[in-house]
């Protein structure tokens, strides 16, 4: 999948971040997605945001729980209940990522993780999501990852 016209990091980036917290919220509070997405496009500037990817993320994200669940589970030290809204909710776009944005170099959407993960986890999380995200890697990416050992 190519990147889309008009591809910006930049744009990518604060869509993850507004991602990232609105699947906490959806986490919490098992509101309708649709009113997430409309309490945050009400209550944020959308205009350096790549919408269509935070789109994406928020609604297929829970579409796909189980499977993304089911990738990231067996590289787990404790069972998923007992992982932090933050952390879950970026296990997932990460897992997310590695196995449907195929146009996402799998180490930016590792990176991505971990620095959200520094930003609003908690003080060692980087580093969980980090090991986590980099075992889905080489699962799901295995040819990407095995290149770039090159």
């Amino acid at each position: 999948m190519a990147k889309p016209t008009g591809f910006n990091a930049a744009l990518r980036h604060k869509a993850r971040h507004y991602a990232m917290q609105a699947l906490y919220q959806w986490q919490i509070s098992r509101n309708a997605l649709q009113q997430i997405e409309n309490q945050f496009r009400a209550e944020y500037d959308f205009s350096q945001v790549d919408l269509e990817f935070f789109q994406e993320l928020l609604h297929n994200i829970p579409a796909q729980l189980g499977a993304i669940d089911a990738l990231f589970s067996p590289h787990l030290d404790r069972p998923i209940k007992e992982i932090t809204p933050i952390e879950l909710a970026l296990l997932r776009m990460g897992t997310y990522e590695l196995a449907h944005r195929i146009d996402v170099p799998f180490k930016v959407a590792i990176n991505e993780a971990v620095s959200l993960a520094k930003k609003f986890g908690a003080a060692e999380s980087h580093k969980y999501i980090n090991s986590i995200l980099d075992n889905v890697a080489k699962t799901s990416r295995a040819v990407e990852v095995a290149a770039n050992k090159r």
